[in-house]
């Protein structure tokens, strides 16, 4: 393919895709496509923005008539959506903005692909040599499982319990109906817990560093109970390289870190490094877990069986989590101006005065 469009590449998975994409492929063009959110932040990608095959353009996916314009001036053909609104938090005080842009635009991105291909199910077979549209979700659609050896795999049920995963269950039923009724050549993936750089400051591990540097309270959901599979973003990266290029059409593949953590063994391990790391006490930082009420529909333990995945493409994670959690916990620690930048707002203002809140 000549022309990617990322939607999302602002975002935390979606920067680390274009910044490993506009350096592994120098002759394809990169279109980063990004609304700037308060969760896209173009300081992600200050390495690459001058890379010849770069190019950022500001746009809502939900914006039908622009995402034509972009497809048709960039001669767009293949799309890697990773747009989405994601904090379950925020989903349950605001659904209507998760049905918008998680459903509304990704039906957009569909339809305008659709067209601009001319995808229909009598040339589908040469569409998908042609074109990959790639929709990228979230293990939270399947629900919970018990605390027990059981694992997500492609054909578990959907079950979603917040606004958050059912917005992204009905873009992923969106995706797939597209291809049964259009023959649009899409792939689909589930992703658990994602760690490492440029992750928004309000998700876990970057919450708790900087709160154990400037000794705020470190909230915690009931008995820190809750188990998550955690995949360091990198290795996401490389894996959604792998299945656009070579995942087969129509299949979902799911991608796991194979790295099962309560929340509060992984806040305590968070604490321990960031403590050894300004010279504290061990374990001085303890004191500052506090235990809040639960969230509403608050699912017991995610966990991803990646088996497909590496079975069909030869895909496993490389980072080793140790390593990982210390490069991360460093990263934040060495890159304290972006931090400081995100939780003041300071980076929107400037977003603003360059780009207005069009597009």
């Amino acid at each position: 393919m000549k022309t990617i469009m990322i939607t999302g590449g602002a975002g935390f998975i979606g920067s680390s895709v274009v910044r490993l994409f506009v350096k592994k492929y120098p002759k394809v063009h990169i279109i980063n496509f990004d609304k700037l959110t308060y969760a896209g932040n173009l300081e992600n990608l200050k390495d690459i923005e001058k890379k010849k095959n770069y190019t950022f353009v500001k746009g809502d996916i939900c914006d039908f008539k622009f995402v034509q314009e972009t497809l048709k001036k960039y001669n767009v053909d293949g799309i890697i959506h990773l747009a989405a609104e994601s904090h379950v938090d925020r989903s349950i005080k605001d659904p209507f903005i998760f049905a918008k842009t998680n459903v509304i635009g990704t039906l957009t991105l569909l339809q305008a692909a659709k067209e601009y291909w001319g995808c229909t199910l009598a040339n589908k077979d040469v569409m998908s040599k042609l074109h990959r549209f790639y929709h990228i979700s979230t293990d939270e659609v399947y629900g919970a499982l018990k605390f027990d050896k059981t694992l997500f795999t492609e054909k578990t049920k959907y079950d979603p319990h917040s606004p958050y995963s059912a917005s992204k269950a009905s873009s992923d039923h969106f995706v797939r109906a597209f291809h049964d009724t259009f023959g649009l050549p899409e792939v689909i993936t589930n992703c658990s817990n994602n760690y490492g750089p440029y992750q928004f400051p309000e998700k876990l591990i970057p919450l708790f560093i900087n709160n154990i540097e400037h000794n705020k309270p470190l909230p915690v959901y009931g008995e820190g109970k809750n188990v998550r599979d955690w995949l360091y973003v990198e290795d996401h990266a490389k894996a959604i390289d792998l299945i656009f290029h070579r995942g087969t059409v129509g299949e979902t593949y799911n991608i796991g870190g194979f790295n099962e953590w309560k929340n509060i063994d992984l806040i305590k391990l968070v604490i321990k490094i960031v403590d050894k790391e300004l010279g504290r006490k061990q374990g001085a930082s303890l004191k500052l877990i506090t235990h809040v009420a639960d969230r509403a529909g608050h699912d017991l333990r995610y966990a991803i069986d990646s088996s497909k995945l590496r079975k069909e493409l030869g895909w496993k994670p490389e980072t080793a989590f140790p390593e990982g959690i210390q490069k991360t916990v460093k990263w934040y620690m060495t890159h304290r101006d972006w931090v400081d930048n995100c939780t003041s707002g300071a980076y929107m203002k400037y977003y603003k005065m360059m780009y207005g809140n069009g597009k």
